[in-house]
């Protein structure tokens, strides 16, 4: 199979140093089910950093996904940590990841900034899904 974007042998935008291929690929491209909440929120990370809103909309809990999910096109998503990990396991049915990301925009703005996010996700019909943020 081809690969006109070449994503396939990058490194994978979630910050494991893996390729992308055997990272979030699988889960991004192919639409497998992500075995944790934690690899479906780095896979969320990973669509919106390339730009592929049919993931970010089919991994997003319809209780409370927006009309619109399309990544903004003009901030670029340039680094993710994973601060911690709640639960989210394979055997789980919730689950909580607290992670910052990097963002910035290009010139003439060049802007930059942090998203700081304590998400909930929840299993639905077998998979992880988002349901929101956390706030306390």
């Amino acid at each position: 199979m081809s690969n006109p974007t070449g994503r396939e042998s990058l490194t994978c935008p979630c910050g494991t140093g893996q390729p992308y291929a055997e990272c979030c690929g699988p889960y991004v491209r192919d639409g497998l089910p992500a075995p944790t909440a934690e690899a479906l929120m780095r896979s969320r990370y990973s669509a919106y950093a390339l730009g592929v809103d049919d993931h970010i909309f089919r991994t997003w809990h319809p209780r409370t996904r927006p009309a619109d999910t399309q990544p903004e096109p003009s901030i670029r998503w340039t680094g993710l940590t994973v601060r911690e990990v709640t639960a989210g396991g394979e055997d789980d049915e919730e689950g909580f990841v607290t992670y910052r990301a990097a963002w910035s925009t290009p010139a003439p703005d060049n802007q930059r900034g942090e998203l700081g996010e304590r998400s909930h996700f929840v299993r639905r019909a077998g998979r992880w899904v988002y349901l929101g943020p956390i706030t306390e």
